[in-house]
């Protein structure tokens, strides 16, 4: 490290010295140190100006001589300078690389692209900056044995964080928290979201338009809820509006489908899976375990497994592995289906189990709130041993799958569970109930072929058969449609 006096010592008593930090950097520290009283051959540290200063500082006497190497031990503010992340927001780091990575890893999120893990460079090369060890505490939230290091690294520097940081730090440390709550999870979002409407990363959610209407992703973002809405030609509105800004957004081209899907061999296992996913269901009407499975329980429903049953029981195998489990509730409800399927009753037993017990640890307005997550996970394991009797008193006479997203499945994903439930009650006699709920359903969503196919059945098994046969013309009809 090199040395400057910077001041004269012997005239005023004070001797501020710059220090060059490690050779990789330019960054400049300032210390100044100050003589009194009777310590004049060991001055005291009084101020430091510069990024943190983890490392041995020398003394010196008045003449501004080196002496021995000492462990520096006395209580300063230092401060990092600024810099600015992609959405535009003050970050407390001196490193460029730091931020660099921060950004990458929102390009990552953002894409779904296959390395969100490049967030731990960005706390490598800056162990001290808030967001960097946030993020990275909330990219390691499956994993005890890392992720409190950085959290609690992220908590010893908050003072000095920017108020950015301060808000992503709140929202994401109550996110990750073992007893979060749910609300206050999204009012923290929320107010993020108020004060620095830009993050995209923080919260993905069309209530940032208003300062977003060039940015990036933001369009997919609003396409996907309006679609979840049943809103299609704003969700296309939308779409196509994302489309010309950034083609290569995900959750744009999950609008498109396959004239996009060149782009996708980028993307992450859980895009890549997905977006092919919906491409089949376009055939079939039209994270590679919950795609795979999901997929494979809707052949199930339409009674064409026999060409998959060797599929299925090589996924099964795959998920009695129980890393596999409690990654998110929608794969665990599909992964009890698969395994009850397919034999395995104890591994599914012990999975139903332990859903029990992860909900018998959540506050009283949790379990309320997962109750008929619950029920859905139950019945599922009944469908699959075929216990439809069982299963159909689990769900009760008015189920509706729309209400089960807490799970974490979509609109599309989700309905899956009412078709088995529009199968379960025309197999055990209530054909008359079926009808009622699926010409409901069929208001919602006509252009579904199988939804007629099952409004047939229903119709044959009550005896009338002119509505019966109207209803499978007009399924003839969609079924052309889908493969002319």
């Amino acid at each position: 490290m090199g040395m400057r006096i910077l001041s004269d010592p012997l005239k005023s008593g004070d001797l501020t010295i710059t220090f060059n930090d490690l050779p990789s950097s330019s960054t400049i520290f300032t210390l100044i140190f100050q003589f009194t009283g009777k310590r004049k051959q060991n001055p005291v540290l009084v101020g430091v100006a510069g990024p943190v200063l983890s490392k041995k500082l020398c003394s010196f006497d008045r003449r501004g001589v080196e002496r021995k190497p000492q462990l520096a031990t006395g209580s300063w503010k230092m401060e990092a300078e600024l810099k600015v992340d992609k959405f535009g927001y003050e970050v407390r780091t001196s490193s460029d690389a730091c931020v660099s990575a921060i950004n990458a890893f929102y390009d990552q999120v953002l894409n779904y692209r296959r390395r969100p893990s490049v967030i731990l460079e960005a706390a490598a090369h800056d162990d001290q900056c808030v967001l960097a060890n946030i993020l990275a505490a909330y990219f390691l939230s499956s994993d005890p044995s890392q992720a409190p290091s950085h959290l609690q690294a992220a908590k010893s520097r908050l003072e000095q964080a920017t108020p950015y940081e301060k808000a992503v730090f709140d929202a994401v440390n109550c996110l990750i928290s073992k007893d979060r709550d749910d609300d206050v999870a999204f009012e923290l979002h929320s107010k993020l979201l108020k004060s620095f409407p830009r993050d995209l990363a923080s919260l993905q959610r069309a209530q940032v338009l208003p300062s977003n209407e060039q940015e990036d992703f933001v369009y997919g973002m609003l396409a996907f809820p309006l679609l979840e809405l049943g809103r299609m030609e704003e969700a296309e509105k939308a779409a196509k509006k994302g489309y010309e800004i950034n083609k290569r957004d995900c959750w744009v081209q999950h609008n498109f489908m396959e004239e996009c899907s060149p782009s996708w061999d980028l993307c992450s296992s859980f895009m890549f899976t997905h977006n092919w996913w919906h491409v089949a269901l376009c055939y079939l009407e039209g994270h590679v375990y919950l795609n795979a499975l999901g997929l494979l329980l809707r052949v199930h429903v339409r009674g064409e497994m026999d060409a998959f049953e060797d599929h299925l029981k090589t996924l099964a195998n795959c998920v009695t592995d129980q890393a596999n489990w409690y990654l998110e509730w929608h794969l665990d409800v599909l992964i009890l289906w698969a395994l009850s399927c397919t034999g395995e009753i104890s591994k599914a037993e012990e999975l139903l189990k332990g859903l029990k017990s992860r909900i018998a640890k959540m506050n009283k307005k949790k379990q309320q709130f997962m109750q008929k997550a619950m029920l859905l996970a139950e019945a599922t394991y009944e469908y699959g041993k075929g216990n439809e009797k069982q299963a159909l008193e689990l769900l009760g006479p008015e189920f509706d799958a729309d209400n089960c997203k807490m799970i974490g499945a979509s609109a599309e994903q989700i309905d899956i569970f009412n078709e088995v439930w529009y199968c379960m009650l025309l197999n055990n006699g209530q054909a008359a109930k079926a009808i009622e709920v699926l010409k409901k359903r069929i208001k919602s969503r006509e252009g579904i072929p199988f939804l007629w196919r099952l409004l047939e059945r229903s119709y044959k098994l009550t005896g009338r058969d002119e509505e019966a046969a109207t209803a499978s013309e007009e399924a003839k009809r969609l079924e052309n449609a889908y493969f002319p």
